[in-house]
């Protein structure tokens, strides 16, 4: 059975286009036929972060239109097996997305044997957002430690409990997680940032995972490869390790406090 999961968050630059891929990846990593779909309809990122910008010829809004069909669309993931991206157009805006037109489209990834479609919508609550999040059957929510960001993801969560189609059938709210991104224990240490349990107290979702602020996020998304390959770096391994709670693991929290140097460390600056 398909399972459609909408990554969200209400403010832009946290890392849900970034939570998506590696998700998305970290899922086909475990086997599971995976399809990612791009919803941020006339912006378009997923496709970089991907690594497949040069392979897009035609997008979802083409395949919503009757101008071509899915099969034609879907990239296939050159490093990793059963991975699918479907991208966003760039050059229409966001009211070219239907809800009918967007369901086919779930329906044929369903019948094509997708076990999971990941859907990284726009931030915000307009039209690409409530789209994106409508089909879904449960949320991963991106929240930055901060305030601000904080803030609009509890907006996000009143979204997602009312206006999704599992809501409109009356089988409650929609299943959220929460995935803490850009996280720096040294500055919560210094009271600069929310520590962990400071956001999960405010949000009272679950917690998938914390991915702490590391520049191998950003040397993933320039390079176009999903963070979760790369397995050496602190980021890659804290999204390894969100994937497998998200599949029921039980895995301890890593990277969440700071390390203490030893004598020499702190002799010599290391």
């Amino acid at each position: 059975m398909t399972k459609v999961v909408v990554v969200a968050s209400g403010k832009g630059g946290v890392g849900k286009t970034t939570t998506s891929a590696a998700i998305a990846t970290g899922l086909a990593l475990r086997g599971f036929k995976t399809a990612v779909i791009d919803f941020d309809v006339g912006l378009r990122n997923l496709d970089l972060i991907m690594g497949c910008e040069r392979r897009v010829v035609y997008d979802i809004v083409n395949v919503i239109n009757g101008d071509a069909n899915l099969r034609q669309t879907l990239i296939k993931d050159k490093r990793t097996d059963n991975l699918y991206i479907l991208p966003a157009s760039q050059t229409r805006d966001k009211d070219a997305l239907t809800m009918e037109g967007v369901g086919r489209v779930i329906e044929e990834l369903s019948d094509m044997g997708m076990e999971y479609i990941i859907c990284d919508s726009p931030a915000g609550i307009e039209k690409g957002a409530l789209t994106a999040a409508y089909f879904a059957d449960e949320a991963i929510v991106v929240t930055n430690p901060e305030v601000s960001s904080v803030r609009d993801s509890d907006r996000i969560l009143g979204i997602l409990a009312s206006k999704t189609k599992r809501a409109e059938e009356g089988k409650g709210e929609l299943p959220a997680r929460l995935l803490l991104s850009r996280y720096s224990a040294e500055r919560v240490e210094k009271g600069e940032m929310l520590s962990v349990e400071d956001v999960v107290e405010i949000l009272a979702i679950p917690l998938l995972g914390v991915i702490p602020e590391s520049e191998a996020v950003l040397n993933a998304s320039n390079s176009g490869t999903p963070v979760t390959l790369d397995v050496d770096s602190d980021a890659g391994q804290a999204y390894l390790d969100a994937t497998a709670r998200f599949l029921g693991e039980e895995l301890p929290l890593r990277f969440v406090t700071v390390t203490k140097k030893g004598f020499l460390g702190r002799l010599f600056g290391g």
